[in-house]
């Protein structure tokens, strides 16, 4: 099964919302795993499984408990993003949300919600089962959806009641204050209750014209996200075939009851090839092993799935510029150097 992975505007959304916490938000982002630099790029995409690391970071460097709660707060509205573009080219408020819903995957993998329409509508999710999610994800996160929906009806959005499984991280008044509604803990899921007149809201900045626009932008993006999973398919069917020398292009068709053909021509779809994807694996497993393990460089060979250690020379030396020996010398003194200079406490 392919990793599960964010948006990266949900991660700039939190980042925005430290920043005006006067919190070291490029600290947050280190020490979860994350590169500053790489924040705003095209299309990021960032692992579900590092969001533990990033509110423990967040509560460690502010010495808040609750702050899910305080970053939610602080957050800008989600704005110019197909979700909104979706809602605002929709005839109303609960249509946008119905259809929204079945885009989820272009805001998260993991965090998946449900409309539950009747006298009184919620939206609901069993994401607070997945063993990355901390209460301090769901509390921003749900003052981000609050907020989403306020931006694309105006204003006109209020949550009447919102119902956490969690136990609260602080007085109950304070969630109060931020919600603006009556709030519970302890439940056996997850619920955001709203009145069922703003389904029928129609923003001020609506544009219908552009709904197909807007639909065929979204089917678009849902389609590379299809194409990812593919890849990473591709790449742990690899990744399990290279010990034994098996790794070809036929053997992973079979395993993905396809065709060569359809293999190569699903891979050129994607602006790669098998030759690339095995070319990529053997790369980095051959500097993770040269530079983390002891292992031979006759054993490297045979992990990597070269037949011929010769073979496997040739390959390093176009990759790095350099010897599989030189490069872990070179790496065991840049190492050595950076401990002298930064000795552990």
């Amino acid at each position: 099964m392919p990793a599960l992975t964010d948006a990266g505007t949900l991660v700039r959304l939190a980042y925005q919302g430290l920043l005006n916490l006067g919190i070291d938000a490029d600290e947050v982002l280190v020490r979860s795993g994350l590169q500053p630099e790489r924040l705003y790029k095209a299309n990021l995409r960032t692992q579900f499984s590092a969001q533990p690391r990033f509110w423990q970071a967040a509560a460690e460097l502010s010495g808040d408990p609750s702050i899910g709660l305080h970053v939610g707060e602080k957050m800008p509205a989600y704005k110019g993003q197909i979700i909104e573009y979706l809602f605002l080219s929709s005839a109303n408020f609960g249509e946008g949300l119905r259809r929204n819903i079945d885009y989820q995957r272009l805001v998260s993998d993991a965090l998946q919600g449900q409309l539950v329409e009747q006298a009184n509508p919620y939206l609901t999710g069993d994401f607070t089962e997945h063993k990355f999610v901390t209460s301090h994800l769901i509390e921003a996160l749900s003052l981000g959806l609050i907020n989403c929906f306020q931006s694309v009806t105006d204003g006109a959005f209020k949550a009447e009641k919102i119902i956490f499984r969690h136990a609260p991280n602080t007085d109950v008044a304070e969630y109060m204050r931020i919600f603006q509604c009556e709030v519970a803990f302890n439940a056996d899921e997850f619920r955001l209750y709203f009145a069922k007149e703003i389904l029928n809201y129609r923003s001020l900045n609506s544009a219908p014209e552009l709904l197909n626009l807007h639909v065929k932008v979204a089917d678009e993006h849902m389609a590379l996200l299809k194409q990812r999973d593919f890849i990473d398919d591709v790449n742990s069917l690899i990744a399990s075939l290279l010990e034994s020398g098996t790794a070809s292009l036929e053997t992973v068709a079979a395993k993905l009851s396809i065709t060569p053909r359809q293999l190569r021509h699903q891979l050129k779809t994607a602006d790669t090839s098998f030759q690339q994807l095995l070319n990529n694996l053997r790369h980095s497993l051959a500097r993770r092993l040269l530079s983390k393990t002891s292992e031979d460089i006759s054993e490297i060979v045979y992990l990597t799935g070269f037949s011929e250690p010769s073979t496997f020379y040739r390959a390093f030396k176009r990759w790095e510029n350099t010897t599989p020996i030189e490069y872990r010398q070179r790496f065991r003194a840049s190492t050595k150097i950076e401990s002298l200079e930064h000795p552990r406490q």
